[in-house]
């Protein structure tokens, strides 16, 4: 073995004239030829050797394995030589570092190149220029793999600092953000946005956001669906910048939710997603969650603190942090599915059941049942939108379903069910009668079908039917569906389930995954 000192010859008229090689090695260098395989491959012709180029822990990144000394190997890719050459009688081989930018001895990685004929000075020219640009060829890959690297910790921090607001963690968001984003979050209140392309496009409207948004919003790619992208924006100016990206790019579409208090990012991120199946159907591709009448808006507001107050307490012996978490993941629970509840807020689906069986034990509340899962998800919004109700007063109170019967009973209530159901009546079809039964039957199609004498796919079809005529998602699931079941209960359509007798309420074990049975 054979150590040379460092460094390289100049680029200058190759040795003999011969300048073809030099030429072919320069194109190796155009954006179209960067490649380190083909670079090996054009070596091994060039010099009519075999060629083997490893990285510092012995990887194959280019060319054949070789047979070769380890102490040699090792003495290049630990640096203590940047250069060796070997004989045993068969082949000649020349091993280079091929070393880092900047200070330290450590190459990144080795090249070995094995020949049966010695080397001359045009050979070893050429494998002089071709360290140079394998230099050139890695550095630029590390600095590529750098950049990735430090985008994906980006993208990961922002997902978890949407799973903290999801949560209503406020406190430590605002911490998480502050680091990257300073002011990000500093105000209380925000919108949040779905935007919706293809899946192959999602990367690149990610950063069609980061742009637009210019660091004044949180822009995280959906861990639950792959073609959305999730935007939290506390500044006026961020919609106006989204509504200006879809319009520029076709095929794209914008939900957003109206503004809300940071701790209701989990229900204003299900109001965007409700806009957004409105705007695939507007020709700006562009809608905002509709402010229509909702059933609470129809309630007596003390009454209504009151009884969900009244439904959750069983929670109150619950630490405070265990308390907000198993609410907030029963909250996406109710209104996604398991496996989507679980893709936002970063855990396993097993993870939100298990969370959402201690709450339906805890509240009595048999979660399997569409109509029990409508007043939970009512009892569960109520205390977020308002906060917790104090039951401490002396006065009587009456038990949680005379409390709901109350509720439900109001004639604004009851007008504004008989309103929104009678627009069925209006069809040639008898899709009130279906969607009667359909929600009786906790959306099961099939089980629907058998009360009502049709073919399954009939209940779908008149489902699907009644969607756009109610102007609310059905099959989906969440607070449109929700609303729907109350309106069924307010006008006597659909028994007033029991809710609030604990122990009752252990999950189904058979309850398939999604909100509702498609």
């Amino acid at each position: 073995m054979a150590g040379r000192p460092d460094g390289d010859p100049p680029f200058q008229q190759p040795y003999g004239g011969d300048g073809a090689w030099a030429q072919e090695l320069l194109d190796q260098l155009r954006p179209a030829g960067r490649d380190l395989r083909r670079l090996a491959d054009w070596l091994a012709r060039t010099v009519s050797a075999a060629v083997c180029l490893q990285d510092d822990r012995g990887g194959l990144l280019a060319g054949e394995r070789l047979p070769l000394d380890s102490a040699v190997v090792a003495d290049v890719a630990t640096g203590r030589v940047s250069a060796a050459s070997l004989d045993d009688g068969a082949r000649h081989v020349r091993l280079v570092g091929i070393r880092h930018p900047g200070p330290g001895p450590a190459p990144r990685a080795v090249l070995a190149v094995a020949r049966p004929e010695p080397f001359d000075r045009r050979t070893t020219e050429i494998l002089g220029h071709t360290v140079a640009v394998l230099e050139l060829l890695l550095g630029e890959r590390e600095s590529a793999e750098s950049r990735r690297r430090l985008r994906r910790a980006t993208a990961d921090l922002r997902l978890a600092i949407l799973q903290l607001l999801m949560v209503e963690d406020t406190v430590s968001a605002r911490r998480v953000a502050a680091g990257l984003w300073p002011g990000l979050l500093e105000q209380d209140t925000a919108r949040v946005y779905v935007l919706e392309d293809t899946a192959v496009e999602r990367d690149r409207l990610a950063d069609a956001c980061l742009d637009a948004t210019d660091g004044r919003a949180l822009v995280v790619r959906c861990p639950a669906v792959d073609e959305h992208v999730i935007v939290v924006g506390p500044s006026a100016e961020v919609e106006e910048r989204l509504r200006s990206l879809v319009a520029d790019r076709a095929g794209t579409f914008l939900g957003g939710s109206p503004r809300q208090r940071l701790a209701l990012t989990a229900t204003a991120y299900g109001q965007a997603v409700t806009a957004l199946a409105v705007a695939r159907f507007r020709p700006g591709r562009y809608a905002v969650y509709a402010a229509r009448t909702r059933p609470a808006q129809l309630m007596d507001p003390a009454a209504l603190r009151a009884w969900a107050a009244a439904v959750l307490r069983p929670l109150d012996t619950l630490p405070h942090h265990v308390r907000a978490e198993l609410l907030a993941t029963t909250r996406l629970g109710l209104e996604f599915t398991a496996v989507s509840a679980a893709k936002v807020l970063g855990v396993s689906r097993n993870t939100v059941r298990a969370r959402m069986d201690r709450v339906a034990a805890l509240l009595g509340a048999d979660l399997s049942r569409l109509p029990v899962r409508a007043l939970a998800h009512a009892a569960l919004n109520t205390e977020a939108a308002h906060g917790p109700y104090d039951l401490s007063g002396g006065a009587p109170r009456p038990p949680v379903r005379t409390r709901l019967t109350e509720l439900l009973g109001t004639s604004a209530l009851r007008s504004w069910a008989q309103g929104l159901l009678g627009r069925l009546d209006e069809e040639g079809r008898d899709l009130r009668g279906t969607l009667r039964a359909w929600t009786a039957a906790d959306a099961h199609a099939e089980r629907a079908a058998q009360a009502l004498g049709v073919h399954a796919q009939t209940v779908r079809e008149h489902v699907r039917a009644a969607e756009p005529v109610l102007e609310r998602r059905l099959t989906a699931g969440g607070t449109d569906l929700y609303e729907v079941v109350l309106a069924h209960l307010a006008t006597g359509e659909l028994p007033v389930p029991d809710l609030g007798i604990p122990g009752r309420g252990a999950a189904n074990p058979d309850q398939p995954d999604s909100s509702v049975q498609r």
